[in-house]
């Protein structure tokens, strides 16, 4: 076995090495463990051998709670969506999707992922190593997870257009726009700007301000007062100018 790159420091190894655990409960440990050393060390610098070392056990016990890496993987996944009670975007905003209430939909859904990240940058960060590494872990999330946001967006967007709400962009540009300011706003939170010098606004305000920035911008009420506002203010010109 390889040394470890750094000591492992965790409540979850120091409270349970070496100590008899029920089944379910050992399992959760490992898992627990393999995400933070996964986070830290990315995929390919943590191997089964350091997680069985940092929860104490052997990694014949490790291969017997999850009988191959995906398995893991895959229950990294299904952990955090129990944790957080659902990743589903639908559930999070499935009431104002079938009001049609376009604010409450993108402002509920940029509040949740923004709440998500700060409560978990961890598992951000695993997300990241996984997408750099091109590691299967990052197209299961890919899979699973964000084309869902974005196929219920787009579905949603476009049932809007067809009511003569929002203006006619493809969809899923929209749905990318909108997506980007969130997730780079949780980067600088959570990675490069955690003291919050550069910016430092709630998430309730991030939520609000980002989603105001896109509705005026797609929305067609906005769109014809904007353009009612500017033929006003050239008429008045013209009235001056005489």
């Amino acid at each position: 076995m390889r040394p470890l790159k750094k000591p492992i420091t965790t409540s979850i190894s120091a409270a349970t090495n070496g100590a008899r655990m029920a089944g379910g409960e050992r399992r959760l440990q490992i898992l627990r463990l393999a995400e933070r050393l996964f986070s830290q060390r990315g995929f390919r610098g943590t191997t089964t051998k350091e997680i069985a070392h940092a929860a104490g056990v052997s990694e014949a016990m490790v291969f017997r709670h999850f009988a191959t890496k995906k398995e893991l993987y895959s229950a990294i996944l299904d952990h955090k969506a129990c944790l957080h009670d659902t990743m589903d975007p639908v559930q999070v905003v499935a009431d104002a999707i079938a009001r049609k209430d376009d604010r409450a939909v993108f402002e509920g859904l940029a509040l949740d992922a923004l709440d998500r990240h700060d409560c978990d940058p961890e598992f951000h960060r695993l997300l990241l190593h996984s997408a750099l590494e091109e590691h299967e872990l990052a197209q299961m999330f890919w899979e699973k997870f964000v084309t869902r946001v974005y196929r219920i967006l787009g579905t949603y967007i476009r049932q809007r257009q067809r009511d003569g709400a929002m203006i006619q962009i493809e969809p899923l540009v929209i749905v990318r726009a909108f997506v980007g300011m969130v997730i780079h706003h949780s980067l600088n939170n959570n990675l490069w700007d955690r003291k919050r010098t550069l910016l430092k606004i709630s998430n309730q305000a991030a939520a609000r301000e980002f989603t105001d920035i896109l509705l005026r911008g797609v929305t067609t009420t906005n769109r014809r007062n904007g353009l009612s506002k500017k033929a006003t203010g050239k008429n008045s010109r013209k009235k001056s100018s005489r």
